[in-house]
């Protein structure tokens, strides 16, 4: 492999922080690639897999707190509410949202 002086500079960086030899931390993350256990990606496209994630997390924090309104059947006004209605709404909200990072990590940009 050949590194240009910033792509080595990189690499050096990420082996001494992990206490590695800039050859075999440059070693393992070949063999991750090709294994398919790590997926190279953009850095914008890391910064929407963050954002997918924690709207996720979120999301699913959301039906908890649906779920805990439906057990008293009043919304936080005092209005009576179908909550089991929002719930399954928000579970196919999170359905969507986990399709949608799935087929975001399953992206690659064309290698030349």
């Amino acid at each position: 492999m050949s590194f240009s002086d910033t792509e080595l500079a990189v690499v050096r960086t990420a082996a001494e922080r992990e206490g590695m030899a800039s050859a075999s931390w440059a070693g393992r993350q070949v063999m991750a690639v090709a294994q398919h256990v790590l997926v190279p990606v953009s850095r914008d496209a890391a910064d929407v897999l963050r954002e997918l994630i924690q709207a996720r997390v979120e999301l699913r924090e959301t039906v908890a707190a649906l779920r805990a309104l439906a057990a008293t059947g009043v919304s936080g006004a005092g209005a009576p509410v179908s909550a089991d209605a929002v719930v399954e709404e928000a579970l196919k909200a999170v359905a969507r949202l986990d399709a949608a990072t799935v087929q975001v990590m399953r992206e690659r940009r064309p290698r030349s």
